[in-house]
């Protein structure tokens, strides 16, 4: 009897990845790593590089699996999923079984796997593992969405996250003097419609977060974020196409940078994901101090890898072009745009022992190799008399101007480059028509007079 208990003792312990590593919150943590937009049905790669990089931490910010399900791409036909004559959402709920399903799925991934067992994994959800694409309040299957993410995250059944309404939580880790707090948002479930400028959070994940924010202070507070803080590229390449972001709800993201501010919190950045690119975007006049926010969009799910290999460079070209006040261009970017379209994780690496302590935030590729990425001491991320909340020409202001505060003719060049291609195509077409009926018109003269 005693031996079969010894038995169950020791499957379990091998089974159940809790009892396996239970978590050490007060070791020292100096290497996070980070991610988003992984397809659970696609070849996944980037784990090997994931778990070279020898993370203590591992942040999901959403879309851990793409759990809705998509119609074709159609603009004529019965079922019409795109353009003016739409009649049908291109994206549509799976159902419970299906969700769990993918989610299952993208567990049983050999390289994730490895992963889980040497980092602590924590997170947060998107909308495709939510439920469907864009969904906020609205969408009816949330509960058990949530359930099933907080089972592929190997919640505690006691876990207070299965008893509130969303996903939001925070953890400390590391010792006094070197710790560092890790807050997950939820920007799903209390949403309310976009261009409604309503609330994202909803009033009670804002109650959480000012306590959160106001509670005992760490070195670092990393809030992820799965939808870009920082950044509002819609602002510059609409009417082509539109992204969610903090910034279609104006109140709210003012609101979280004032919440900032006041609480005098040390070291806030933000981390995000959703975009399918990556990238390093910064604002200095949100609160006392630069607010960072790196973008790692995403583990397999990319820009460039949703066009043939042909048009990638004309990719880079349009990240090039497009306006973008908030991003941080330096030496260190592959790419002269300093975003980067393929598949990339996120990577902070703490250097507590330096006589000033430094963070290091890189994105890296499928190889490991850092694409683009800052460094600067811990710090700089602390309110003083010298970072003022204004835009009063301080040096460290450099990215104080909003992308809606743009000239008009910069803000919208994009637009006027595509419209203007296409006047000039449909121009010289005409033109060519012109020519070849007048061509045709006078060799039929000359025939006739012949």
């Amino acid at each position: 009897m005693a031996g079969s208990r010894l038995v169950h003792l020791f499957l379990l312990i091998l089974f159940v990845p809790s009892l396996r590593a239970a978590p050490n919150t007060t070791a020292v943590v100096s290497r996070i790593a980070f991610g988003s937009c992984a397809n659970q049905s696609a070849p996944q790669p980037v784990w090997e590089a994931i778990v070279g990089f020898d993370p203590q931490v591992f942040i999901w910010l959403g879309d851990n699996v793409y759990g809705d399900n998509k119609r074709p791409f159609r603009v004529f036909g019965r079922e019409r999923t795109v353009g003016p004559w739409r009649n049908v959402p291109r994206f549509y709920p799976a159902t419970e079984e299906e969700l769990r399903g993918k989610y299952e799925l993208a567990k049983a991934n050999p390289g994730y796997a490895k992963l889980r067992e040497r980092a602590r994994v924590i997170g947060t959800w998107d909308d495709h593992d939510y439920g469907v694409n864009d969904a906020g309040k609205e969408y009816s299957g949330k509960v058990f969405s949530q359930r099933l993410l907080l089972d592929f995250l190997d919640e505690d059944e006691d876990s207070p996250r299965r008893k509130q309404a969303g996903v939001y939580a925070s953890y400390m880790f590391g010792p006094e003097g070197k710790r560092v707090k890790v807050i997950m948002l939820d920007t799903r479930y209390h949403r309310d419609p976009l261009l409604s400028d309503g609330t994202i959070l909803g009033d009670p994940q804002w109650q959480w977060l000012e306590r959160e924010l106001r509670g005992p202070q760490s070195e670092m507070t990393i809030i992820g974020s799965s939808i870009q803080v920082v950044s509002n590229l819609s602002a510059t390449t609409r009417p082509l196409f539109y992204v969610e972001s903090w910034a279609r709800f104006p109140r709210e993201r003012e609101r979280l940078f004032k919440l900032i501010d006041t609480s005098k919190r040390n070291g806030v950045l933000f981390i995000s994901g959703d975009v399918h690119f990556g990238e390093i975007a910064r604002f200095d006049c949100g609160a006392q101090y630069p607010l960072y926010d790196i973008t790692s969009s995403g583990l397999t799910q990319s820009v460039e890898n949703s066009v043939p290999a042909v048009f990638q460079s004309v990719m880079r070209l349009l990240a090039w072009l497009t306006p973008t006040p908030m991003r941080v261009f330096s030496p260190n970017c592959r790419h002269k745009s300093c975003s980067y379209g393929q598949p990339n994780f996120g990577a902070i690496e703490i250097d507590w022992n330096a006589v000033t302590p430094r963070v290091k935030i890189e994105l890296r590729d499928l190889q490991g190799n850092s694409v683009d990425g800052v460094e600067f001491p811990i710090s700089e991320l602390k309110p003083s008399n010298a970072h003022a909340n204004k835009k009063g020409g301080h040096s460290f202001e450099a990215h104080c101007s909003l992308e809606t505060e743009l000239p008009w003719l910069v803000r919208h060049r994009l637009a006027l480059l595509f419209f203007g291609t296409i006047a000039v195509f449909v121009i010289a077409v005409v033109l060519l028509v012109i020519a070849c009926c007048s061509a045709t018109k006078l060799f039929t003269r000359k025939c006739k007079m012949a």
